[in-house]
């Protein structure tokens, strides 16, 4: 038993260390002097003063913290909605188109989605002129598409664990149905909707490909001006 807990003990280690020296290295080079990021030159603050004086830089983050907030925001009221929908609604008619189209997201390639989603904004510009262009909207209509299936995944998960007798009991208190709601059933699945949040903002904070197909000119996310200096060639900044 000690041979093998020592064993698991190494193994977790070195997981860990496999995930996070990549992004200790990436920290501690940030700090470094020299223009090339394979060279050391000491240990300076220059790169990122640079950082904080390049605007499109800034402005991108911005942008991408404003996208992710909201997007996250929406997706957590929608797939709330649809766990809510899917877990404690019996057997109705298009149950199972319904899950289907919102687990979907999950298993498809993002170059799918992204241009399915292109496709989509054309064809509805062309027939209600509306959405003018892509742009801060449709990356926000984009990433709250496909960040609400994890969020209705989790929620549909917690209210498949949770104890039922806890509602009925409230029910029989003579709680009504949306005092029901708001005082039992939503502090029960509080963290499932915190952890949707998190998980939604992080996605919608990281995605390149999905944004890169539904963004249109001046409004380029983080990780799309990033990957567009990245192929010119790495450096500190």
């Amino acid at each position: 038993m000690k041979r093998r807990s020592l064993f698991l003990n190494f193994a977790a280690a070195g997981g860990f260390l496999f995930l996070y020296a990549p992004i200790i290295a990436l920290i501690i080079y940030s700090f470094n002097k020299s223009k090339l990021v394979t060279v050391w030159g000491g240990w300076s603050l220059k790169w990122y003063g640079e950082l904080f004086q390049n605007e499109q830089i800034i402005n991108a983050a911005l942008l991408s913290l404003k996208i992710a907030f909201i997007s996250a925001s929406l997706a957590v009221v929608l797939g709330t909605m649809a766990g809510f929908v899917l877990s404690r609604y019996g057997p109705f008619r298009g149950k199972m188109i319904l899950s289907g189209w919102i687990t979907a997201p999950l298993v498809m390639p993002e170059v799918i989605t992204g241009l399915s989603l292109l496709l989509l904004f054309v064809a509805m510009e062309g027939l209600f002129g509306w959405p003018s262009g892509r742009g801060t909207s449709t990356i926000i209509i984009a990433h709250t598409t496909f960040c609400m299936a994890y969020v209705a995944v989790i929620v549909q998960a917690r209210l498949a664990s949770m104890d039922e007798t806890l509602e009925e009991a409230a029910m029989d208190l003579g709680a009504k149905p949306s005092s029901l709601f708001f005082l039992v059933t939503l502090p029960l699945i509080a963290p499932a909707i915190i952890s949707g949040w998190l998980l939604s903002f992080t996605l919608s904070l990281d995605d390149l490909v999905i944004a890169s197909f539904v963004s249109g000119p001046g409004n380029s996310t983080l990780p799309m001006v990033i990957f567009s200096k990245v192929r010119l060639g790495v450096t500190p900044e």
